[in-house]
């Protein structure tokens, strides 16, 4: 069934949105150089400006009889003065001068150096820097990034949604549908289920006894198919449940299933090992392992079942001398399959998986083709 799963939504929009921008980001690191370019232009074409005016000033102070000279200041450029030999003659900032004498680079400064004609400040040279900032331009690319992010990820947010809307509609239905068919068909499988037992009550035969082996097989299909429909839903609680009792039960009911294909089935269970779990999820652990053990081991053969403590770890296994898995990894996947044909591995142990993992239980599986297959359960007590 289809499933409305709104995380895998808002994942899908995060990474396209993502991706989008790291297509984006391409061009908008030229942009980017380009507008550093240019406005590293447009304040040299200021620089050279102020410049002009400075030298204007000094050259227009030799020309008077005046005795002090008042040097241009600015808040935003620094100026700096030399005469023979590099003197520093004036500076509104010594040490910026110092680091252009020393030949100090600085890609956040910009400066000016004019060669002065001779005057009456006996200057040389004449050095003019600006410390620049790129932050306006950061800033904005920045600000652009993240509305365009914030524009794509809602856009496809929304998209995802409405083309979702017919799959939530069908899921609505399918669980409605289904529903409605496990409720349906909960009563006749239990009629005829007690009604095959009565009369097997008085009298055995062959018919009576694959009648009544795959009407087990039903009821299997049948409980898998609600827990898997129910467990999203509806809690199952822990319980302080008597394992070995459990185990022994279930396995009388699948020899009628074995004896079908003359498996004889082994026994090795520790009375009295309890566990803390729900009964319905440790059935359906059980009655998965048993099911696929004996469908996939051939006539004549053994199934040896064990339970056990040790130390502080409760230890169920079933071994079969089946035909054995290709894949140990990729059988408890939904609706994978071992053999196609024959049918199984598909919902039951993606479900026996689910159980696993939600109840701290450790799965180990070790197989040989033709040989057989060993499946452990371990869980801490």
């Amino acid at each position: 069934m289809i499933k409305n799963d709104k995380q895998y939504i808002y994942t899908l929009a995060f990474f396209y949105s993502m991706l989008v921008i790291l297509i984006v980001s391409i061009p908008a690191y030229f942009y980017i150089s380009v507008e550093q370019k240019s406005y590293k232009e447009v304040q040299m074409q200021e620089l050279q400006h102020y410049a002009y005016s400075v030298e204007k000033s000094i050259y227009n102070f030799s020309q008077t009889n005046k005795h002090i000279f008042h040097f241009p200041r600015s808040l935003f450029y620094n100026s700096c003065l030399y005469g023979t030999n590099t003197q520093l003659l004036f500076a509104t900032d010594e040490a910026i001068c110092k680091k252009i004498l020393g030949s100090s680079t600085n890609e956040n400064l910009i400066s000016k150096k004019v060669l002065l004609s001779p005057n009456r400040l006996q200057a040389e040279e004449m050095t003019l820097t600006k410390s620049i900032s790129y932050k306006n331009i950061y800033t904005k690319a920045l600000l652009t990034a993240f509305f365009l992010g914030a524009v794509i990820f809602f856009m496809t947010l929304f998209f995802i949604k409405i083309s979702m809307r017919p799959l939530e509609k069908a899921n609505r239905y399918l669980n409605v549908f289904f529903n409605d068919a496990m409720h349906e068909l909960k009563t006749p499988l239990g009629v005829m289920q007690l009604n095959l037992e009565f009369l097997r009550s008085k009298e055995e035969s062959k018919v009576l006894r694959r009648l009544f082996n795959s009407m087990q097989s039903m009821i299997l299909i049948y409980e898998d198919i609600e827990y898997h429909i129910k467990h999203t839903h509806v809690e199952y609680k822990a319980e302080h449940l008597d394992f070995s009792h459990l185990l022994t039960n279930r396995i009388e009911v699948f020899l009628d299933l074995a004896k079908v294909k003359n498996i004889s089935i082994g026994e090795d269970i520790k009375e009295d090992l309890f566990l803390d779990m729900n009964r319905i999820e440790l059935q359906r652990v059980i009655d998965n392992t048993l099911s696929n053990a004996i469908k996939y081991s051939p006539k004549d053969t053994k199934i040896f079942i064990r339970l056990f403590a040790e130390k502080n770890h409760t230890v169920f296994s079933v071994q079969d001398q089946g035909v054995g898995i290709k894949d140990t990894k990729k059988i408890f996947e939904r609706y994978a399959r071992e053999d196609v044909i024959q049918g199984g591995f598909g919902i039951g142990l993606s479900i026996v998986k689910y159980i696993c993992d939600k109840n701290d239980i450790e799965i180990s599986v070790t197989s040989k083709l033709s040989q057989g297959s060993l499946f452990t359960y371990t869980k801490v007590t």
